[in-house]
Parts: structure tokens; sequence; C-alpha cells
């Protein structure tokens, strides 16, 4: 079965199809759906895939690849600059915490020094797949522990580079060992290994060189034909050729497709390759997740099952102790320090490329890097777990009534209305209401943003909105209108359906972050849309025109009518949004008589 990649294809995907839905309707992640169809698949349960294995690391490097181009490329050197303090502060503490604390266990128990340090870097890294993939399903990115959590992972797949480079090093003290009866399979092969740490390093600089002298205008000469495919075909080239280019040198590919990501991430076609590839990005993950639990080795499980459990346990523990001192130590609040706890708890994909270079180099024998290996897939496996654990149990007793008890008086005030969603967009419409004398019950799910913005005079709390009992004590029953804020649109069409359910009396006024979402939430029945960039951009196109001669007077009143049409014209069209010719052929009559109803009106204004 395993000679045919055609059905190993269909049997990925019909295990997904199947489990994946499963999960979803338990309550679980998808995630958690991947890892259970890749387990069940797997040659040690059903063993529809080969035992050997070969199909399975096809796909896995595959996944790994694609999935680590798409993460440096979402890497930018201005954020990196902008979030240092928190990406060199908690990341720097995270990993070389873990790896302190790690070393000290294993080398106390016995282990090698050599093993402990290659144990202690793989298990120093989470998760950036798991985690972020996380992040984003729940729309938490733009938390205190969404933004802490990017910090630390970004400091892990940069400080990986440096591990990697660090390794032929550490391992020159058995340089006699390692070249007794090796023969050479690669570029580094050929090298002393005191050189190697130096040819890794060397070769990272010189790709990022040549991205910017070599690649970038290589792409620049492709856009010029303006053929789209074609300019994804070559940067598709450029990742896969420095992927293989580091498995000749003796590195891994992924490794080049990070870091082919990372140098395209510079370039002006960084958003156009995102949005190409982005519809490929949760498959091409799941089939990561479900390659991960396919090689989770049961037969080393069954030989060292205690052994097995006490690290998978150590691990998480070790992990979850250093994040939550990291959480302690920035001043994150309880919830948040949870949810950071909770996240990064597991062993990340970068493991497995650290702890594969480490056998080439013989510093950890087959054995030992069956159970690291193992150690690392089942974290992965138990990390949604772990996180559902938390949200339904934890934060609900610790989290939600730490805030209720601080602000137990106030929140009874049952306010006509409620503000959900406290970020820049909200905080506008908040400052607003109040400069006018209306309160509103406003809620928010950064802790850390309730705490700043109560020291600034605001009555907010914390709490996931998406909750109905928490909605029920904020006195949903009793408000006439709820104004959604929340800059999510997945959380925001879930929540307001709820909420529409079972108080069907309530107005909701809803913040909609484009076009396509406001036709999802009028589809929905929600008549109060409100796109946020509307009314700014047509403010900046008639100062546009007064700066070129227009008079003031008349262009104000130009833009009113023209918000005023646009919002027509968008409910008229939200009945078309899902069939594209349909959609098209009715946008641009909607377009031609919204440029005939201004021109018009502009002729029969005085001159």
């Amino acid at each position: 079965m395993s000679g045919s990649i055609l059905l190993t294809v269909i049997v990925f995907l019909f295990s997904a199809i199947v489990c994946v839905p499963i999960a979803k309707r338990l309550g679980l992640s998808s995630v958690l759906g991947y890892l259970i169809a890749g387990i069940l698949i797997g040659p040690y349960v059903l063993g529809v895939i080969g035992e050997e294995g070969e199909s399975i690391m096809h796909f896995a490097e595959f996944g790994v690849v694609m999935m680590l181009f798409l993460v440096g490329l979402e890497i930018e050197p201005k954020d990196f600059w902008s979030m240092r303090k928190t990406i060199l502060g908690m990341g720097g503490i995270q990993v070389f915490g873990t790896m302190a604390l790690t070393f000290l266990v294993l080398y106390l128990l016995g282990v090698s020094w050599i093993v402990a340090i290659v144990a202690a870097m793989a298990i120093a890294l989470s998760s950036t797949a798991i985690a972020l993939q996380s992040i984003k399903e729940k729309g938490l990115m733009n938390t205190t522990f969404g933004t802490s959590s990017f910090s630390i992972l970004l400091f892990q797949d940069i400080i990986v580079i440096f591990m990697l480079g660090a390794l032929p090093l550490i391992c020159s003290c058995g340089e006699d060992a390692y070249a007794e009866g090796h023969t050479a399979t690669n570029i580094l092969d050929t090298m002393p290994l005191g050189l190697q740490t130096v040819a890794i390093i060397l070769s990272m600089i010189a790709i990022v060189v040549a991205g910017r002298y070599i690649f970038i205008p290589i792409l620049r000469v492709v856009a010029s034909t303006g053929v789209r495919e074609l300019l994804v075909a070559a940067s598709l080239f450029i990742v896969f050729g420095l992927a293989y280019l580091m498995e000749m040198v003796g590195l891994s590919p992924a490794l080049g497709a990070f870091l082919g990501g990372v140098v395209l991430a510079t370039s002006e076609y960084k958003h156009e390759l995102e949005s190409t590839i982005d519809p490929f990005k949760g498959l091409l993950l799941g089939l990561f997740f479900m390659s991960v639990g396919a090689s989770i080795n049961f037969i080393v499980i069954g030989d060292n099952p205690m052994m097995i459990i006490g690290l998978v346990i150590g691990v998480i523990l070790i992990k979850a102790i250093v994040l939550y001192i990291v959480g302690v130590l920035f001043k994150l609040k309880i919830d948040q320090r949870l949810l950071l706890t909770f996240s990064l708890a597991q062993v990340g994909e970068f493991a497995f490329v650290l702890l594969s270079f480490a056998f080439t180099l013989q510093m950890i024998d087959s054995l030992q890097l069956d159970i690291l290996l193992v150690v690392t897939a089942l974290t992965m496996a138990l990390s949604p777990i772990l996180g559902m654990i938390n949200e339904r149990l934890l934060l609900p007793k610790i989290g939600t009534k730490e805030s209720e008890q601080k602000s137990s008086d106030t929140i009874d005030k049952k306010h006509k209305v409620i503000l959900v969603g406290f970020g820049h967009f909200g905080s506008t419409i908040g400052r607003f209401l109040r400069g006018n004398g209306v309160e509103a019950t406003i809620l928010d799910q950064d802790s850390n943003r309730v705490d700043l913005l109560r020291k600034l005079g605001f009555e907010v709390y914390y709490g996931d909105a998406t909750r109905m009992d928490l909605l029920e004590s904020a006195g949903i029953a009793e408000a006439d209108i709820l104004i959604c804020a929340i800059d999510n649109p997945d959380v925001t069409l879930n929540l307001v359906k709820k909420i529409k359910d079972k108080y069907p009396q309530l107005k909701l006024m809803v913040r909609a972050n484009n076009r396509y979402d406001a036709y999802d939430l009028l589809n929905s029945g929600i008549n109060h849309v409100y796109r946020e960039s509307l009314e700014t951009s047509v403010k900046l196109a008639c100062d546009v025109l007064c700066h070129i001669g227009f008079d003031t007077s008349i262009i104000k009143s130009q833009g009113e009518k023209f918000i005023k049409a646009d919002e027509d014209s968008l409910r008229r069209l939200s009945s078309k949004s899902l069939n594209e010719e349909a959609y098209i052929f009715k946008a641009r009559e909607e377009i031609a008589m919204q440029e005939a109803l201004l021109s018009e009106d502009l002729k029969k204004k005085p001159n």
C-alpha cells in the first residue's frame, strides 16, 4: 500500500474527513482530531500506513517544510524590533530556564551530559504550529497572552538556528568516537566537527544575503511577466531549492524552508504569497499533525511504559513551571499566566529536526532517539486536552471569578448598553458614549488591558463574552443594546448567532472588519452592521478632493451621500455574495449607480 502515493493521499484525506468533524462535535480541537486520525491509520494501530513509515515521513517532511515556510513568511524585522523586549526577555527566560532545569534533572538521574544537553535543547522548544493555530482559532492573538506566546515562539524559532550550530561543537568532545566507522553522507560530514558550527552559521548568513541580492531580484523579473502562477512557482522553487540545499549540507530541509520564508517576508511579494498559499495552510498543518500521530511508536511505549509516562509528565511539569514563572515575572494576570502555561507546555516540531541532527552526529543512539520522539509526539497530542482542561475547569473558577469578585458591586448596575471588546475600535465607542453621559457595561477578554483601563477610570470587566453565563451576569436580559466590537470575525459571528437565538428582542450593533464580514452578518439576520474602515476611507478621499480645490461643504455632503449609498448597496449585494458571477454583475451595476448619483448631484451644485 505504501508503494502507491495516490492511495496514501486518499487514506490521509479520508481519515481527516472522518476524525476531525467527530472531534469538533465532541468539543475538541481540530488539532486533536488530526492527531487521532494519524494514530488510527499509523503502523501501530490499524496499520493502514506501512510500518516502515516511509510514506509517513515523506508527508510529514512536506507538511513541516510548507508549515515552517509560512511561519517564516509571517516574521518581519520591524515586528521583531518593536517586540524586542518581550521576545528576548520572555523567550530568553523560557528557553534557557527550561534548558537549565531539564539538564539538571536528567544529569541527576544519571543521563550522560551530552544526551542531557540534546534533550534539554529539544524540550525547551514548543510547538509553533499547535500554539498559533489554537490562539488564532480562539481569537486571542491580540490579547496579552497572544502577544506573549508569539514572542516566546518567535524567540524559539530563531534560537533553534544557533542550537543546530552548537551541536557539532558540543559533539567535538567525542570526535574520535564519531569518526570511527562513519561514512560521509553530506558536506558537513567531510569537515572536522569543530568547523561544522562555523559552516552552519555561515550557511544561514549566505541564505539571508542571497535572498536580498539574488532571490528577490529574480522574483521581480518573474513578476514583470504579469503571470501570477509563475510568481508563485518561482517562490516555491526558491523555498524547495533552499530546503534541498540544506539537506545536502546536512541540515534539516525544514530549517531551509523557514529561512526562505524569513527572506521573502521582507519582499514586496509577502502578501501575494500569503494570500495564495493561505487556503492550503490549514490542510498542511493537519497533514503534519496526522504524521505526528502516525509516528508515535507504541512498541517503544509498550517496552518502556513507566519511563515514557514519567518523562511525559516530567517534561510538561518542567515547561509549565518555567512558563508560569515567566508570566509572574512579566506581571501577567492569573488567567493569562494559565493560558500561557497550558498552551506552550508541549515539545515542538523543531525538536524532530534537532533530535534527528543529533542522531546523525551520533550524540544519541537509536533507542534514545525513539524515546525522545515518542515523548515529543505525546506531549503534542496531549496539548489540546490540557488546553481544554484549563478552559473548562480552571479559567471559569480562577480567571473570571477573580474579576467578578473585584467589581461585584458595579456589575449589578445592569446598564442598558453592553459593549463587548474594548480594543482600539471598542474604546472609541466607549469614550464617545461616556462623553455623552451614557454608561455601558464593558467586557473584554484581555485581563491586563482590563486592569489598565480600570486605572484609567473605565468600568471594564474581564471575561469571555462568548460564554452566555457571563453575559447573563452582566445583565443581558435587561439590556436594550449589545455592541460587539470584537476584531475576530469568526468569534463575532458565533457570538451574535447565539445571542440572536436566545435574546431576539435585544438590538445588536456589530463591528465588521470588512465588506465580506458584513455580508456574513447581514445574511445571519444582523441589521446593524458597521464596517470599521468605511467612514475613515471616505473621509480621506474627501480630504484629497478638498486639497485639490473642491468646495469643502459640497464634498462633505457628497461623502455623506456616498456612505449612505454604499450602505444601501451593501444590503442589496449581501444576498448575491455567495454566487460569484451574480455578485460581480450586481456589484458593477451598483458601482455605476453610485458614480452616476454623485456625478449628477455635483452638476446641480453651484460653482
